[in-house]
């Protein structure tokens, strides 16, 4: 019988994420401190306005854009909070979460042999979601020593007369690093000069904890050259809602509605009437998680110096990225030992690029107390580990 499947899915690995979790799942008293994900309940507001688009009957298709009413109320916080000014109608697409949106993107941008760079350690969706457009991802592999932001030399010294898109994805997931205006005024001037586009991942973007969030988009000359992702995940803890949007210029979003129009058609109807209620009256919704985060963040940053494990400050997303090359195993080893000697999980740094080793991904997407009760489990194996290593 012929082979049924396609070699480009069959070559691409499988998130290194998941393997942790189906062994913490089964594994009783087990703490996981590796899930992307706001232990925060949607807002009852927003939750009670799905329940009563449900109650009214709104279960039919939107357009394929999204409800116009929510476009417009994207437009207006975007206005708002980032001071960006997209059209409602022309140059916006609602989409079943940022996941979405940066799948549609890549399509609709790249041809076969066009390079996409994509900064690492990143979120593990960009560089198979390249493959799949028919492009090949280029990686750059961010420094520690640079808190894991894009330099502008990092970007000049990897793009060819190839290079057509790059991806940059801050707040950043898994670093916790974020780019400041200065940051985006100089990669801004290497993309303008090789005449590249960006696909700006800012899903993250309430989750800022030293300055407002700036946006690439924002930057002069910048928003004819980029395509801005968000969403309701992280931001108004609505992760199971699965929605997000795309926005920029109308010639790509065009070409990228096509795509969503024959794949998709709308994104979920229910989850579009919830996310207008959370868009305008959610602010302080948004406030209140994000200085509980910045509370678990302190604490995490604070508790790490005590115990001198070399750690970066993280100033966005709710992750935190300690480094464990002082023990001598790879982060995966590290990570395995956690868990079956400590019942605590985390995520190896390499399930966001080969340029993750030495590091692992601490998630603080959980109460104060929870992660009190983790760490104290991590500093008990490290102190267990430098023990061992000063014996060898």
């Amino acid at each position: 019988m012929r082979n049924p499947l396609s070699k480009t899915i069959v070559d691409i690995k499988p998130s290194g994420i998941r393997k942790f979790f189906d062994i913490v799942s089964e594994m009783k008293d087990a703490i996981s401190l590796g899930v992307g994900e706001p232990d925060f309940e949607t807002p009852w507001h927003i939750r009670d306005e799905g329940i009563y688009s449900l109650e009214r009957g709104r279960t039919f298709y939107t357009s394929n854009a999204g409800l116009m009413e929510l476009r417009e109320e994207i437009s207006k916080y975007l206005k708002r909070r980032y001071q960006l000014d997209y059209n409602a109608k022309t140059e916006m697409l609602v989409t079943v979460g940022g996941s979405e949106a940066i799948d549609i993107a890549l399509r609709a941008m790249v041809d076969a042999g066009d390079e996409v760079l994509i900064p690492q350690p990143s979120y593990v969706s960009y560089e198979p979601c390249a493959v799949l457009a028919g492009a090949k991802p280029v990686i750059i592999e961010l420094k520690h020593e640079n808190q894991f932001r894009l330099t502008a030399q990092e970007l000049e010294e990897a793009i060819t007369d190839k290079t057509k898109i790059l991806i940059l994805p801050f707040p950043n997931n898994p670093t916790g690093a974020i780019m400041e205006r200065d940051d985006l005024e100089a990669i801004a001037e290497v993309i303008q000069k090789h005449d590249l586009f960006v696909i700006s991942d800012e899903i993250y973007s309430e989750l800022c904890y030293t300055e407002n969030h700036v946006s690439i988009a924002n930057i002069s000359g910048m928003w004819e050259r980029t395509i801005f992702i968000n969403g309701f995940s992280k931001s108004h803890a609505m992760t199971g809602w699965r929605l997000g949007y795309a926005c920029g210029p109308v010639e790509i979003i065009e070409q990228m509605y096509k795509i969503h129009q024959f794949c998709i058609m709308c994104a979920p109807t229910t989850s579009q009437y919830a996310a207008i209620d959370a868009l305008k009256n959610g602010d302080e919704d948004v406030q209140m998680m994000r200085e509980a985060y910045n509370q678990r963040r302190r604490y995490l940053v604070h508790v790490f110096h005590e115990m001198q494990l070399e750690c970066f400050e993280p100033f966005g997303a709710f992750y935190i990225f300690p480094c464990i090359k002082e023990f001598g195993m790879t982060s995966d080893e590290f990570a395995s030992r956690f868990l079956q000697e400590e019942k605590v999980a985390v995520v190896p740094g390499t399930a966001f690029g080969d340029s993750g080793e030495g590091f692992i991904r601490i998630s603080y997407a959980y109460s104060l107390e929870k992660l009190k009760i983790a760490i104290g489990r991590l500093e008990h194996f490290v102190t267990k580990l430098r023990a061992e290593k000063n014996t060898r």
